[in-house]
C-alpha cells in the first residue's frame, strides 16, 4: 500500500512518527496524522485546511484534542450520553486524578515493545491508513495522497474526526474544499 503514497502523504506518515516521537507516545496514533497534515504546506490538503480555518485555529485544534486525551479518549458525544443519564465524566476524571495524578486516563503506553521497522501505529491509524486506501479507490485515483487521509480522518469515527467537526471539517465540507462540487456519490465517505 505504501507504494502508492504520495511524496506528501509519505511526509505526513513521516511528520505523524516524529509528532509521536515529540509527545513522548507510544504507538502513532490518528492524532499525530492530523497534526502532521496541519503542518503540511503547499499541498490540496494543505488548501484545504487553510480554507477550513483549522491551520488559524491549531492551538484550539490542539486544546481539544488534549480535552479528549484527558477524559481517556472519550468523544464528546460519549460525554454528552453519560451525561444525558445523569453521570457527569468531567467530575469522575477529576477524581481520578486527584487519586491517581494528572493525565491518568491518558494511558502510558512508554516501555511498550516497537517492532523493528520502526514506530508503531494504533489500530485506529492503521483503520485511518486503510480508509485512505478505500477512498482513493472510490475517487478512481491510482495514488494516496493527503488529501485522502484527510478525508479518512473526518470519515473514521472517534475523537479526531468529532474535533475536526467542532472546527468545521467534516467529511462533506472537506470534499468541497478539496474538489469543489466536482465529488460524485459513489465517492462519499468510501469504506
Amino acid at each position: 500500500m505504501f507504494e502508492r503514497f504520495t511524496k506528501g502523504a509519505r511526509a505526513t506518515v513521516t511528520g505523524a512518527v516524529t509528532h509521536a516521537e515529540r509527545a513522548g507516545a507510544g504507538p502513532v496514533t490518528e492524532e499525530h496524522l492530523l497534526l502532521a497534515l496541519l503542518d503540511q504546506e503547499g499541498s490540496r490538503a494543505s488548501f484545504a485546511v487553510t480554507a477550513l480555518g483549522l491551520v488559524d485555529r491549531r492551538a484550539s485544534v490542539e486544546a481539544a484534542l488534549a480535552d479528549a486525551r484527558r477524559r481517556g479518549g472519550m468523544t464528546k458525544a460519549d460525554a454528552d450520553a453519560l451525561a444525558g443519564i445523569g453521570i457527569d465524566l468531567t467530575a469522575i476524571v477529576d477524581r481520578i486524578e486527584e487519586a491517581h495524578g494528572e493525565g491518568a486516563l491518558q494511558g502510558d503506553h512508554k516501555g511498550r515493545r516497537r517492532w523493528t521497522g520502526g514506530r508503531m501505529f494504533n489500530r485506529e491509524a492503521k483503520r485511518i491508513l486503510e480508509k485512505s486506501l478505500r477512498i482513493a479507490l472510490g475517487r478512481g485515483d491510482r495514488f494516496i495522497g493527503e488529501e485522502h487521509l484527510l478525508l479518512a480522518l473526518t470519515a473514521n469515527p472517534g475523537v479526531v474526526s468529532d474535533v475536526l467537526t467542532e472546527h468545521g471539517a467534516t467529511y462533506e465540507t472537506v470534499d468541497r474544499a478539496l474538489y469543489g462540487d466536482g465529488g460524485t456519490a459513489q465517492d462519499r465517505k468510501a469504506g
